[in-house]
């Protein structure tokens, strides 16, 4: 929340959504920030928490910031310098810095960030992280909300909806620190992520909206993760998963190239 605040463009509006803590989240915020808009839930998820902010803030631009992140100074302010430039675009990203148990480390290349049309950047992992996104309401509104059935990779999920139908502008310098490392990440709570990028490709793929050259790649993507999960599937042991991913591949392997 500090960073928040230590921006040189402040925020017009902070909500807080509280995923059912149980830390005194509430009490701290009332005497350390008695600005901000705070919202409890019942524990529904990080896809349900942001969804309550974006449905009760009021402005048109929507920033996220995950509650292990936190903003460099001038985010907001090179962000909307950069779309005063670029006018078009309704969604604005950043490069990041990582943080792992308290170090800062190199960014693996492979999520090295990008702007432009970049539905197939993002196909085989997150290429955008919400920390870094300005994103204009009209878009939410297009494409719908984060899916908050999704228990993990809620925000591949987004973002496929998101490039396959807009461009993306990139600030190059980085804006956030994104950290990690710590036990309680998503990222370390469930086996085999990839199974949830499948169910988002499926999604996307069986909605119909996508051009010819997208659904391809988008298809394609599909049966490697299937594949390589498959693998591991049949590895632990477990039968009926390993069949039905085999059927997920039957049904998509006639649309591969």
């Amino acid at each position: 929340m500090s960073s928040v605040y230590s921006q040189t463009l402040l925020p017009a509006e902070v909500a807080v959504i509280d995923d059912g803590s149980t830390d005194g989240t509430e009490v701290m915020l009332r005497q350390e920030f008695p600005q901000v808009n705070y919202y409890y839930q019942r524990n529904h998820g990080v896809s349900a928490a942001r969804n309550l902010g974006i449905q009760q803030a009021t402005g048109d631009w929507l920033a996220f910031l995950d509650s292990d992140d936190e903003w460099l100074p001038e985010k907001l302010s090179k962000q909307k310098a950069a779309l005063a430039i670029n006018p078009e675009y309704k969604i604005c990203h950043t490069e990041e810095n990582w943080v792992r148990n308290g170090i800062q480390v190199d960014v693996p290349q492979k999520y090295a960030k990008t702007g432009g049309w970049i539905f197939n950047h993002c196909l085989p992992l997150c290429a955008m992280s919400p920390s870094t996104m300005l994103i204009h309401r009209t878009v939410f509104t297009d494409i719908g909300l984060f899916d908050a059935q999704l228990p993990a990779c809620e925000d591949y999920d987004l973002w496929l909806r998101i490039t396959a139908n807009y461009p993306v502008l990139l600030v190059e310098q980085p804006q956030i620190n994104k950290h990690g490392g710590h036990a309680d990440q998503l990222s370390h709570a469930f086996w085999g992520m990839d199974r949830f990028r499948i169910e988002a490709l499926q999604k996307i793929i069986d909605a119909g909206q996508l051009s010819d050259q997208n659904r391809q790649a988008a298809v394609n993507m599909l049966l490697k993760k299937t594949n390589i999960y498959l693998n591991g599937v049949i590895k632990r042991g477990k039968t009926d998963e390993a069949d039905y991913y085999r059927q997920l591949i039957k049904r998509y392997a006639v649309d591969a190239v």
